[in-house]
C-alpha cells in the first residue's frame, strides 16, 4: 500500500480527526521562535488553510531559537519563509500571508472571522490585547502565548489569563484587558520560572524553550479541533 502524509497521524486520531484538521483554518500571528514552531505542528498535521502574519525579516540574531531562520533565508520577510517551508512540507496546504504588524491601527486589514482559530505568538502588549479583544469580540477562538524569553526552563501550562502568575507579560497583559472588560475567559501558556536576568534590553533566549511553548500551544488547538484535547 502506498504512504501518504497522514497514515500516521490517521493512526493515532482517527479518519475523523484527520478530516476535522484538512477542514479547518487556522490563523498564526508572529513567527518567532513560539510562532515558527506552531506553524510547523499545524502543517504537519494536515491543517488546511493557515495564515501567517508578521511584519518583521529574518535576521542573525534570530538563529539560536527560530525555525524559519537559516543562513539560507536571512533577510526574508518571515511569510514569505513560512509560507516557503508551509508548502515544501504539505503542498496542499492553503496558506495566507499578512506582512504586517498587528497594532490597533492595522488590525483592521485582517478578517479574524475567516479562521476557526487563531495562535498569538506576537510579541508587544498592545498587539496582545488587540488580538485577544477582538477575537473574543468576534467569537474567534483564540490561544496566547506570554513571555518565553529570559527562561531556561519549558515547564509551560496552559490555563485561563486569570490564573497565571509571576510572568511579567502576562501581568501587563491582564492589566490592559481589565481596562477592556475582560479579566477572565482567555487561555494562554505560561511558566511560572522566574526570568532570568539577560544583557540589555533585549530578551535573552534558547533554542529549545520557545520551540516547546510554540508545539504546546499547537498541540492545544489541534486537540481542540480534533476533540482530542482535554
Amino acid at each position: 500500500m502506498r504512504e501518504t502524509p497522514t497514515d500516521r497521524t490517521k493512526a493515532l486520531i482517527g479518519g475523523e480527526g484527520v478530516a476535522a484538521l484538512r477542514a479547518s483554518s487556522v490563523l498564526v500571528c508572529g513567527l518567532g521562535g513560539v510562532g515558527g514552531y506552531a506553524l510547523e505542528a499545524l502543517v504537519r498535521a494536515g491543517v488546511g488553510r493557515i495564515g501567517v502574519l508578521d511584519g518583521d525579516v529574518i535576521t542573525p540574531s534570530n538563529l539560536n531559537r527560530q525555525i524559519l531562520a537559516t543562513v539560507g533565508t536571512l533577510g526574508m520577510k518571515k511569510t514569505e519563509a513560512a509560507k516557503e517551508r508551509a508548502l515544501s512540507v504539505s503542498p496542499e496546504c492553503e496558506v495566507e500571508t499578512y506582512d504586517l504588524f498587528y497594532l490597533p491601527d492595522t488590525a483592521e486589514r485582517v478578517d479574524l472571522t475567516r479562521y476557526d482559530w487563531v495562535i498569538d505568538a506576537v510579541d508587544t502588549v498592545a498587539a496582545k490585547v488587540e488580538l485577544i479583544c477582538r477575537a473574543k469580540a468576534q467569537n474567534v477562538n483564540i490561544v496566547s502565548s506570554m513571555g518565553t524569553g529570559n527562561k531556561l526552563s519549558a515547564d509551560f501550562v496552559i490555563k485561563d489569563i486569570s490564573e497565571t502568575t509571576v510572568c511579567p507579560l502576562a501581568r501587563a497583559v491582564r492589566k490592559q484587558l481589565r481596562e477592556r472588560g475582560v479579566t477572565s475567559g482567555v487561555d494562554v501558556l505560561f511558566s511560572t520560572e522566574t526570568p532570568r536576568g539577560g544583557e540589555g534590553r533585549v530578551p535573552s533566549s534558547i533554542s529549545y524553550v520557545p520551540a516547546i511553548a510554540g508545539l504546546m500551544l499547537a498541540g492545544y488547538v489541534i486537540g481542540r479541533i480534533t476533540g482530542e484535547g482535554v
